[in-house]
């Protein structure tokens, strides 16, 4: 599974599955197990917003927080996604 980033992001890896990419861009916020069931999933739109579609285990603060940190880090993210994945950002599907 690749990571955005090696290390957590308020104690969770961000990361996407092989078995994603055929979705719009987004992230997943997992613990070390990295597994879709018990992970937070975050769809990025083209400014940077996210939208959180799945909460998982995280609290409302570390929700903030990882929405702040995909914000301010999108676009150097989105150079890992789309090396991928054709899916572009959310709300720009055809």
């Amino acid at each position: 599974m690749p990571k955005y980033f090696d290390f957590k992001v308020c104690g969770y890896y961000l990361y996407f599955t092989a078995h994603c990419i055929v979705e719009c861009m987004h992230v997943h916020a997992s613990d070390s197990k990295l597994t879709e069931g018990g992970s937070a999933k975050f769809f990025v739109k083209s400014d940077g917003e996210s939208v959180l579609q799945h909460r998982g285990s995280l609290s409302e603060r570390e929700v903030r927080i990882i929405q702040r940190f995909i914000k301010e880090n999108y676009r150097e993210m989105y150079l890992s996604w789309s090396a991928m994945s054709s899916q572009g950002f959310y709300g720009d599907e055809q």
